[in-house]
Formats: structure tokens, C-alpha cells, sequence
């Protein structure tokens, strides 16, 4: 059922971009709809960043979005949103209120400051170049985009984390539906293989073996770092005939899909935020398409982890397999 190499590029009518900097370790990650998609968004971590979220709440007007960012450098990074919509405007796309366009660019961020150099942040000028370069070709996984400065595993403390990153995935069923997912994986716990249940980063101890997130937890040991230095932030795209209220029940479900992977999820220290959007064109009822899109998250979950390059000094997932052969 899942597409072998696939990704959220799958999805009709989706493109994405990348921008990132290595020096600095962050960037962000454009999806941008050929036609204007319906959102939703369920928002479960305690201390998230966004931008035009409550603008997707069912009872709110606006209904369709012409993008979405995910982008690092916490707060900061949301000034990236503002690239987005420069160049959308440039090309005329946006929500039509007679005088121009308004493009809506909902998003999200993750806190990668401790990562690399804390001035280095996106912005405006990282997030139009994005949207400007996004289009349906395939992208490499881990390092890339808003992933490129994420960590996991940060309960012993962020010298003892491992590297997460950005991951993708799609599943395409015989009637033409095709869901697609693009997370990036920056959670304060670790993150397990939910078809295994084995652990394939986290927080590691003195002699880099990881360690159990529950123990440390018990034997009061923690050090998460202030609130909303953590977070997993995603979306979820397919082609269903779906409304607003409906898309927003995928993003809450989707969320299933992270709780398989990441222990402990939506603490106080993460501000885990999911996004919902469809392009439309294929009848499918809301359970079978929440049940696939926390099947296509939990897999870009691991995407994210295995696909992952160790730096500066913190080590990956291919780092401990490598030395494990």
C-alpha cells in the first residue's frame, strides 16, 4: 500500500521546496497547491509557533489555503511565511478581496536554536526562495529543508540527543486516492519503528547507548529545556472530496500516527502541530482517510529518523546501525 520512494509529491496538484543553511543549521520547506486546497489543523503540543491557525477553525470564513510553511528557528522562523506570500502575490495567487490577493500561507515552526547558530534563523528572503524553487521533483530526505536542524531525544539533555530531521511518505489505494506526508521530527522523546516497537533514536547516555525515555523520566533525570524547545510539525495532503470540518478531523487523527512513533508526544515541552489538506476528486469517508493519514505520518516519522545524516558531533540513526553491523 505504501509507494516505494514515495512522497507527498504524490499528491496531485502538490509541489514542494526547499531551502536550508548548513552553516547555521536550519531552513524551512514550502508546499505550495496548484489550486487552492481545503485546510485544516489540529494543534496537540503545549508550546507550539504557528501562524494563521485559527483561521482554519471550521467556523472561520476562509477555507482554502494556497501554501503551507514549515520552517526552523522557532518564532523567528515564521517571518519566512512572508517570503511565501511575496512571491505567491508576484504571480497573482491568494484569497481575492477586490483591491489585489491575500495569499494564505498557514505555518509552523520548530525551535532548532540550540543547533548550530542560534542567529541563524529563516527568513523572508529563505522562504520566498523556497516557494520560488518548489515544484513535483523528487527530494532527499533527513537534512533538507525545516529538517535540516532538528534533534530527538533531548531528556537527558541536548548533548545527548540524536538527529532527527525531515521525513515523507504516500500511500495510493486502487481507487485512485492518494495520501502524503511530510513531517519534520524534532520531539523532546524518542522515536520508535511502530512496526517493531524498537527505538531508533533518542536520548543516549555517557557511553552513547540510548536510553529509555520512561526511565529517565522515573528516575527524575529529565532536562527537556525550557517549554517549546521541542516539536513535531507535519502536514497531511491527499486528493478527497473532503470539507473543512472534515479535514480538520484527518489533522486530529493524523495525529495517531506520531503517538505510534514518538514517546513521550505532545508534553509540555513540544508544540506538535499537524496540517490537513486535500486537492480534491476522489469519495472517501473520513475514517478510512484518518486512519490512512496516521499510517502515512507514522511513516514519515521513520523516514525521517533513518534518512538522517549525524553533525556536529550529534549522531544519527545511520551512525548507530553503521556501528551495529
Amino acid at each position: 500500500m505504501f509507494n516505494s520512494g514515495g512522497s507527498i509529491i504524490d499528491v496531485p496538484g502538490i509541489k514542494v521546496g526547499h531551502q536550508q543553511d548548513l552553516v547555521g543549521m536550519t531552513g524551512c520547506s514550502v508546499i505550495l497547491m496548484e489550486q487552492p486546497a481545503v485546510c485544516g489543523v489540529d494543534v496537540r503540543g503545549a508550546a507550539p509557533g504557528t501562524r494563521e491557525t485559527d483561521l482554519l477553525n471550521p467556523v472561520n470564513r476562509v477555507d482554502r489555503v494556497n501554501a503551507i510553511l514549515l520552517a526552523g528557528g522557532s518564532a523567528y522562523g515564521l517571518d519566512a511565511a512572508s517570503g511565501v506570500m511575496r512571491y505567491l502575490e508576484q504571480q497573482n495567487i491568494g484569497f481575492d478581496v477586490g483591491v489585489g490577493v491575500v495569499p494564505i500561507v498557514p505555518a509552523a515552526v520548530i525551535f532548532d536554536l540550540a543547533f548550530g547558530d542560534a542567529k541563524s534563523r529563516p527568513d523572508a528572503a529563505m522562504g520566498y526562495r523556497a516557494a520560488q524553487q518548489a515544484d513535483k521533483s523528487a527530494f532527499p530526505q533527513g537534512n533538507i529543508g525545516a529538517g535540516t536542524g532538528a534533534t530527538v531525544g533531548k531528556l537527558a539533555g541536548h548533548a545527548l540527543c540524536m538527529k532527527g530531521g525531515l521525513g515523507s511518505a504516500s500511500i495510493t489505494l486502487s481507487n485512485g486516492l492518494i495520501v502524503g506526508a511530510m513531517v519534520v521530527v524534532n520531539a523532546v522523546g524518542e522515536v520508535r519503528d511502530p512496526a517493531t516497537q524498537k527505538v531508533l533514536a533518542g536520548a543516549r547516555n555517557q557511553q552513547g547507548e540510548i536510553e529509555s525515555s520512561l526511565s529517565l523520566m522515573l528516575a527524575d533525570v529529565t532536562d527537556g529545556g525550557p517549554a517549546g524547545t521541542n516539536t513535531t510539525i507535519g502536514i497531511i495532503t491527499c486528493n478527497a472530496n473532503m470539507n473543512k470540518s472534515q479535514m480538520t478531523k484527518i489533522a486530529q487523527m493524523a495525529h495517531d500516527g506520531l503517538a505510534r512513533c514518538i514517546y513521550p508526544i505532545h508534553t509540555m515541552s513540544d508544540g506538535d502541530t499537524i496540517f490537513a489538506a486535500t486537492t480534491g476528486g476522489v469519495d472517501v469517508s473520513v475514517n478510512l482517510l484518518g486512519t490512512l493519514a496516521a499510517d502515512v505520518l507514522a511513516q514519515a516519522v521513520v523516514n525521517a529518523i533513518t534518512c538522517a545524516v549525524g553533525v556536529l558531533d550529534i549522531p544519527s540513526w545511520q551512525d548507530l546501525h553503521q556501528e551495529n553491523r
